[in-house]
């Protein structure tokens, strides 16, 4: 079997048997990759630390080809993150970034989505609470760019016309983006974005944080989850994203 080594990021845990952990990682070789951690709950001497949520390091895998579950030998763990489970808005925060890049990402090479993903991860970890909306809306936009749904923000989404900074503009899921005057007349649905929105997603997507209050975040919260509605894979709720975003905890 082949040996990866390569940077990895815990993103999910579950107990497997009486004393194996079962775990996916977003790795920046290969993706999402679903692992085998034999013995982790029997003893904490093998992985240690690599087996809590968001636990950053340089895992060891052996790899099964054609299989989808493989076998971690060792993880080395770099960065812990214990400041997303000091605080449980940070937590559902990072758990719906977490579950939005294991609907994202598959089994393939994505270094500059997972680098997003860590740079999201540690910008949340230092973010005061009135800051972890917007830390979170920068990196799931980021991650969602790198994966090929950047969304069109100063062009339509439709025919390409550069649209001004200053215009207000409709939001279309479906089409990708925003579009112009002409294009928004025959799309049937969609939101209207102001000017300071459109900045926010555009500074979002530039991998800075966006200064909105807990409205407008709220209201970036509902777009965001309607755009992945119409991208992602398959029809499977977003559980993780609905409690972060209701804020109910």
């Amino acid at each position: 079997m082949p040996l990866l080594v390569t940077d990895a990021v815990v993103l999910h845990v579950s107990d497997y048997l009486e004393s194996s952990r079962l775990l996916r990682l977003a790795t920046r070789e290969a993706g999402v990759l679903s692992v085998l951690a034999r013995g982790a709950r029997s003893s904490r001497k093998r992985f240690g630390s690599a087996v809590d949520l968001f636990a950053e390091g340089q895992a060891q895998l052996q790899l099964k080809p054609g299989r989808d579950l493989h076998t971690l030998t060792a993880f080395d763990v770099t960065v812990s993150r214990p400041a997303l489970a000091e605080d449980l808005g940070r937590f559902m925060a990072a758990s719906a970034i977490a579950e939005c890049v294991l609907r994202l990402l598959h089994e393939e090479s994505a270094p500059q989505a997972y680098a997003c993903l860590v740079a999201g991860l540690d910008r949340l970890a230092m973010a005061a609470p009135t800051e972890t909306a917007t830390a979170t809306l920068g990196a799931l936009w980021q991650v969602v760019a790198q994966v090929g749904f950047r969304p069109a923000i100063d062009r339509c989404a439709e025919c390409h016309t550069p649209i001004a900074r200053e215009t207000a503009v409709r939001f279309q899921p479906n089409a990708g983006g925003v579009l112009c005057p002409g294009c928004a007349r025959t799309a049937p649905r969609g939101r209207v974005l102001p000017a300071n929105a459109r900045d926010a997603v555009r500074m979002w997507l530039a991998g800075r944080l966006a200064d909105v209050d807990e409205l407008a975040a709220r209201a970036h919260q509902r777009l965001l989850r309607e755009f992945l509605a119409q991208h992602l894979p398959d029809n499977r709720p977003l559980k993780a994203f609905a409690i972060w975003e209701q804020g109910r905890w």
